[in-house]
């Protein structure tokens, strides 16, 4: 049997969880489940950041869930970046919730991968050989997209969740 986890989002509202997001659309509100048509980022603006956790709600069997991945596939339109606080190296986490901004983040300051890492880039605990031996929530993935005048607005790209589960 497999382990149940899901995406949980976190925003302004006294740091409301919203459990088993649907999306993860970036835009110009602090919104979970944000519709990008509603809420366009003008080119040359920021998305406001997204704070999540990769969130285990049953161990279904499992023993440890680690290992934890993220990135992106697919394209931004013009030179737009997705920043991100994951990395592989020299992580310090971010287990302490700060309200999202659409100004360039201080937070989300590493590119976000376009495939998939070699090794985690999320924590558990502040740390990327942390696990989880029962249900509970990873580190803050927390990520943005900076854009500037001359951006084509309205691409599309996928976030991929990764991890390791041990029987």
């Amino acid at each position: 049997m497999a382990a149940t986890i899901q995406i949980a989002e976190f925003n302004t509202a006294g740091e409301t969880k919203t459990a088993n997001i649907t999306n993860t659309n970036m835009g110009s509100t602090d919104a979970v489940n944000l519709d990008p048509v509603a809420n366009p980022v003008v080119p040359g603006e920021n998305t406001y950041e997204k704070w999540q956790k990769m969130e285990v709600t049953a161990m279904g069997g499992s023993s440890k869930i680690d290992n934890l991945k993220i990135w992106r596939t697919g394209a931004l339109g013009g030179s737009a970046t997705h920043v991100t606080n994951a990395r592989e190296t020299s992580y310090g986490g971010a287990e302490t919730f700060a309200t999202p901004v659409a100004t360039a983040s201080t937070v989300a300051d590493q590119t976000m991968p376009t495939s998939e890492p070699t090794d985690a880039n999320l924590g558990i605990g502040g740390s990327l050989t942390g696990e989880l031996l029962a249900t509970g929530l990873s580190d803050y993935l927390v990520h943005q997209i900076q854009t500037d005048v001359t951006d084509t607005a309205g691409s599309t790209s996928t976030m991929n969740y990764q991890y390791d589960e041990t029987a």
